[in-house]
């Protein structure tokens, strides 16, 4: 394994990484205790917070009009959760959305589960697809698990492309 050209067990710190891979710990390990150096945890990490929040975009200038609903709503629709060939508003994820007079916008979502392996990045996703609408500002996306999703929350769509009927 190699990092930033360095021989192939030492770190930046003189560390092995193999130690940096194992939390430096000794006796068996479990998929939690193992961190990538790029990617974070593995296994059976903790599930995300309720009220993880996740922000894109910059405040817009003055006199620049607003996005429609219509075209948040197409944003929406281009992220999909890696798990499920739907897209979130589909699925039902997207629990509320408004944007306010200066273009700001607020989401609040659910992800199908609270161990959802994608839990720390679908938000940023989320809110970097609504932030590259034209008439949008500042988004923030907020996590909630309360209600927690349930399939009765997908679309009607939804359900027809998972053969739930």
């Amino acid at each position: 394994m190699r990092f930033s050209g360095k021989d192939e067990t030492e770190m930046d710190d003189g560390r092995d990484d193999r130690d940096y891979l194992t939390h430096e710990t000794d006796g068996p390990q479990s998929g939690s205790d193992i961190v990538h150096p790029y990617m974070g945890m593995f296994g059976d990490g903790p599930a995300a917070e309720e009220g993880m929040q996740a922000l894109a975009g910059e405040p817009l200038a003055d006199g620049v009009g607003t996005a429609t609903p219509d075209a948040v709503e197409a944003a929406l629709r281009t992220v999909h959760d890696p798990e499920i060939p739907v897209n979130i508003y589909d699925l039902g994820l997207i629990y509320s959305c408004e944007v306010d007079a200066k273009g700001d916008c607020d989401i609040l979502m659910t992800l199908t589960a609270p161990a959802c392996p994608v839990a720390g990045e679908m938000p940023q996703q989320v809110a970097d697809a609504v932030a590259a609408v034209a008439g949008i500002g500042v988004v923030t996306v907020t996590l909630t698990w309360s209600p927690p999703w349930h399939p009765d929350m997908m679309s009607e769509d939804a359900k027809l492309a998972l053969d739930l009927f």
